[in-house]
């Protein structure tokens, strides 16, 4: 009984324990990284926390569970966008088409019927007509999509959120930035949690040096 009841106080330790390192205060150069060049944010006078993520991406797709439900109760000071990473390839179709369906206003409608197409039903959806064939399917006018994918207007973003993505400096995805200033992914904050644990940390920083 006796050994039973340390077992349990030492698993209750190590609990508190890995709950008190994943609350402690980010270190830079450890949990995240700051830029050496500050990105401007898009909305000025928010705290601006962006995502960069691929469709293709399983460690993007198994992190919206946890990123979803956290976005929804930011407060009213945090403005959170979404930016594709392209590098090259499917990586670019991919982005194209979150940008236009961010354009038509329809993209958090098929978020997660995209990510779970691409992820669970191996469909590559890197052909504009596949696309958009399969977006019909989700409500998606198809015709509309398609005028949406070829305008200058999407081509344009496509070199914004390339130039973004040079500017943050990434090398892989799902990485996060915090007002344009610090950089962070699952690696450095420990999973999925932990990149949720230093973007508050870093959004109560920014808040303070108001």
């Amino acid at each position: 009984m006796r050994k039973l009841i340390l077992s349990a106080a030492l698993v209750a330790a190590s609990v508190f324990g890995m709950t008190a390192v994943q609350a402690a205060e980010p270190v830079v150069g450890k949990e995240y990284l700051e830029l050496s060049n500050p990105v401007p944010v898009s909305v000025p006078g928010k705290i601006e926390v962006v995502e960069l993520f691929w469709y293709g991406c399983p460690h993007c797709y198994h992190f919206e569970p946890t990123i979803n439900p956290w976005v929804e109760k930011l407060p009213k000071d945090v403005n959170f966008k979404r930016v594709p990473a392209m590098f090259g390839g499917a990586w670019d179709a991919h982005g194209q088409m979150f940008l236009t369906l961010e354009a038509m206003g329809v993209e958090q409608k098929v978020h997660a019927a995209v990510f779970d197409a691409i992820q669970n039903q191996r469909k590559r959806l890197t052909d504009k007509n596949d696309m958009a064939d399969f977006l019909a399917t989700q409500g998606v006018d198809k015709d509309k999509f398609l005028a949406t994918f070829d305008s200058f207007a999407i081509k344009g973003q496509v070199n914004q959120a390339k130039e973004l993505a040079k500017k943050y400096e990434i090398t892989g995805v799902p990485s996060m930035v915090v007002n344009g200033k610090y950089r962070f992914d699952l690696g450095t904050a420990g999973g999925p949690e932990g990149v949720l644990n230093v973007a508050d940390q870093l959004i109560a920083k920014e808040r303070a040096a108001k």
